[in-house]
């Protein structure tokens, strides 16, 4: 009897999958109304009782005009993929409303590259097949392919590069099986999925329209499960309100006559565009630069990432006059890339938000402390990325980068021959025709006298720093793309006091010895490194941060009219 149902159900799965495929076909060769509701296909379960299956409609209104990347491919492609990767009969219906929703448009890649969310998307999977047992999305060449393209500065891509679409369609089969299973039940529904990879340009205002206006018959919504999101969405009905009321005033001020006890009346301006934001009570509509208008100035500098001067300068004021409906675009922007962070865990949990320029070190939801950073420059930007701290170096080595090694060791080595010594650096080798370079633990070394590592394809890690002046800059771009930290015999302290072997003293010993010493941390802890340019903090308060990587004004260029 067994033999006899199981018989059946694969007879009906094939059944099923060849109808998926032949309205995959129906939709490659020929053009339909573009439409928002979904075709119907009919499939027997194992009792043989009839359910319906919703495909969605190919929607030819998405063209290269409009559409968020600029590739596309044939829908065939899909079909042979579907047939020769033998692709479970759910996810080939899924994997064929995905595309028909996006009138096949790529959705990882654009014609420069990778696009921001695959390497969100990618970020959450590696997590999550590194740390739990979970081996049914594996695939080791899909990862070195990523990896690569992850490493790469910049990438060409034509719409012949059949590679490219292999790697997509992997990924997308990788999506959907992974959001089946880990994302919880009932908060992401499957046209919300389809769409979490923008598919056109929009009016900014109008997608913000939609997100908060949707309603849910369940009452179940995606902010209800993360955090992140819900904050910034709440932020953004604030910011649509007062785009919708004519935005806020440009303020036009001479800053050097906007001084403390000053009465000019570009002061009223002033106060009336911090009130908007809440920096400052609305009531206060003086012209008069008084107690009241130096604390708003604070508040928005601390909202800004400045010091907290309460004096008025022409970057805060180059600040203020960002539209609202810049800032409602900033807040789409990074509610999006909120959609690809991993659930924070309840225990310990360190994240750098890379244009923040701070650590954040959390058990739970307490705070333990925040320390100032420095990150990658432009050019040598810090990677996204989230795994576990397991060890921390003492007096270490720093093995120099293949990149750092053509770009500034070499051309060194050849104007100065002492080059080497004068830097305390060695040769150990040759590889791909440069040589191995590391630098011996000192004084002069560039990592300091401690790293924390964070096993990843990427090479980026936390370290030490002789250069400590760096720290006291409001914007703290200046690395190669690791993260330097202000306290690290702070950090130290703290991953390793469950271990009465590693006091405070030995900590400071083993960090100026000149030896390198490996050491476990007993209890790894999640790293988050993100790029958020605006988010909530634990109190409440809305942040808005620079671009430094242009990351925001590219993401803009696809996502708004």
């Amino acid at each position: 009897m067994v033999g006899t149902t199981f018989a059946i159900f694969i007879s009906n799965m094939k059944k099923t999958l060849s109808a998926i495929l032949f309205i995959a076909l129906l939709t490659a060769c020929h053009h339909k109304k573009s439409t928002n509701q979904s075709d119907d296909s009919t499939k027997s379960d194992e009792t043989g009782k009839s359910t319906k299956k919703k495909i969605t409609q190919r929607d030819f209104s998405v063209t290269p005009a409009n559409a968020y990347n600029d590739l596309f491919f044939d829908s065939m492609a899909l079909v042979s993929f579907i047939q020769e990767n033998k692709v479970d009969d759910n996810i080939a219906r899924r994997m064929t409303s995905f595309y028909n929703a996006r009138n096949y448009q790529y959705a990882w890649f654009a014609q420069n590259g990778l696009a921001e969310q695959a390497r969100g998307f990618w970020n959450m999977l590696d997590y999550h097949l590194n740390y739990t047992t979970d081996t049914t999305l594996k695939d080791d060449k899909l990862k070195a392919t990523m990896d690569d393209l992850i490493g790469e500065d910049s990438i060409v891509i034509k719409p012949t590069d059949k590679k490219y679409l292999v790697t997509e369609l992997k990924l997308t089969n990788r999506f959907i099986s992974y959001s089946l299973n880990n994302i919880e039940d009932g908060y992401v529904k499957r046209k919300e999925l389809e769409k979490f990879i923008p598919i056109q340009k929009m009016n900014a205002v109008a997608l913000a329209d939609s997100l908060i206006g949707k309603k849910h018959k369940d009452d179940k919504y995606y902010e209800d499960v993360n955090e992140s999101y819900k904050k910034l969405k709440a932020a953004l009905v604030t910011y649509i309100d007062i785009e919708k009321k004519g935005g806020w005033p440009q303020v036009k001020i001479n800053v050097k006559q906007a001084k403390a006890g000053a009465t000019i009346p570009a002061i009223a301006i002033l106060k009336k565009r911090l009130s908007l934001t809440a920096d400052m009570p609305a009531a206060d509509t003086t012209a008069v630069f008084d107690t009241a208008l130096v604390a708003g100035i604070k508040n928005f500098q601390v909202r800004y990432g400045y010091k907290q001067t309460g004096i008025l300068t022409d970057g805060l004021v180059k600040e203020m006059n960002v539209p609202a409906a810049k800032r409602i675009e900033q807040l789409l922007m990074n509610m999006g890339r909120m959609q690809w962070m991993i659930n924070e865990p309840n225990g310990k949990l360190m994240l750098v938000n890379i244009p923040e320029f701070i650590l954040h070190v959390k058990d739970g939801k307490t705070k333990v402390f925040d320390m100032n950073v420095v990150v990658g420059k432009e050019g040598h930007n810090t990677t996204m990325f989230t795994g576990n701290l397991n060890q921390v170096v003492f007096s270490p080595y720093w093995n120099i980068p293949a990149s750092i090694v053509k770009k500034e060791i070499v051309p060194g080595m050849k104007r100065n021959k002492h080059y080497l010594s004068s830097h305390n650096m060695e040769i150990t080798g040759q590889r791909g025709g440069l040589p191995v370079v590391r630098q011996l633990p000192g004084g002069k070394n560039s990592l300091g006298k401690v790293k924390f590592l964070f096993p990843n394809s990427f090479d980026i890690y936390f370290h030490d720093t002789p250069a400590k002046s760096l720290f006291l800059q409001d914007k703290r771009a200046y690395s190669h793309g690791c993260i330097r930290l202000s306290e690290p015999a702070k950090l130290a302290e703290y991953l390793l006091k469950d271990d009465s072997l590693w006091t405070p003293a030995r900590i400071d010993s083993a960090m100026n010895s000149g030896k390198q010493n490996y050491v476990k941390v007993k209890s790894p802890v999640p790293v988050l490194i993100t790029y958020y340019t605006a988010w909530v903090d634990d109190d409440g308060l809305l942040h808005f941060a620079d671009d430094i990587y242009s990351h925001d004004k590219d993401l803009a260029k696809k996502m708004f009219f």
